[in-house]
C-alpha cells in the first residue's frame, strides 16, 4: 500500500512538472510573439475605436481611430474633423484594447504620411499644422507640394481660399518637425 501512494506521489509530481514545462514553454513563446508586435501593429488593432493620443508637444487629441498608414494614424474627431499624425510624434495612446493587427495588402502597408499630406494637397483644403519646437505654434494654410521629407505650405487664414493675395508667407516643414495635421 505504501509503495503503490509512492507511486503515485511520483506520477502526480511527473505530471506537475510537465505542466510547469508546458506552460515555460508557452509563455517563451507568447513573450517571443509580443516581442514582435510593432506600434502600428497595436494601433490597426484599435482601428473603429475612440482612443486618446499624447503628442511629443504636448497636445492631446481624442477621436476614433480612423486608419493606420506605414508611418501615420488618421483619427476623426467631433464634427468630421480629422488629424493626420505621424508616429514619430506620438508619446502615448490611450484607449488600445489588447489586439493587434499586421499590415493587410501591399498597398496598404506602403501608404503613409507624404502619400496622405499629396492627397492634402491635391484637395487645396485648408489645414493647421503644428510643428516640434520652442514654441509649437500652428500654422494655417494649404499644403502646395509635398517631398520626400518636408511640406511646404502657402501660410493664410483659414477662413479664406488660398489666393495670391491672401497668401502672407510660405513655409517649409521638414517631415521631422510635423507634429500633426489638422483639417476640417
Amino acid at each position: 500500500m505504501r509503495l503503490e501512494a509512492l507511486f503515485e506521489d511520483l506520477e502526480s509530481q511527473f505530471d506537475a512538472l510537465t505542466d510547469g514545462d508546458l506552460y515555460g514553454e508557452v509563455a517563451d513563446r507568447i513573450r517571443a510573439e509580443v516581442g514582435r508586435i510593432t506600434v502600428l501593429d497595436r494601433l490597426r488593432g484599435a482601428v473603429g475605436d475612440t482612443i486618446q493620443v499624447e503628442l511629443g508637444s504636448g497636445r492631446t487629441v481624442q477621436g476614433v481611430l480612423s486608419r493606420v498608414g506605414k508611418d501615420c494614424l488618421l483619427v476623426t474627431a467631433e464634427r468630421y474633423d480629422e488629424w493626420l499624425i505621424p508616429v514619430a510624434a506620438l508619446r502615448a495612446v490611450q484607449g488600445l484594447g489588447p489586439w493587434a493587427e499586421p499590415a493587410q495588402g501591399a498597398v496598404a502597408a506602403k501608404l503613409g504620411l507624404a502619400h496622405l499630406l499629396r492627397g492634402i494637397a491635391r484637395d487645396r483644403s485648408a489645414v493647421t499644422v503644428f510643428c516640434a519646437g520652442v514654441d509649437q505654434q500652428a500654422v494655417t494654410g494649404t499644403v502646395d507640394r509635398v517631398g520626400a521629407d518636408f511640406l511646404e505650405m502657402a501660410e493664410h487664414p483659414l477662413d479664406v481660399p488660398r489666393r495670391r493675395g491672401e497668401v502672407y508667407n510660405t513655409r517649409l516643414v521638414p517631415a521631422a518637425a510635423l507634429q500633426a495635421v489638422w483639417r476640417r
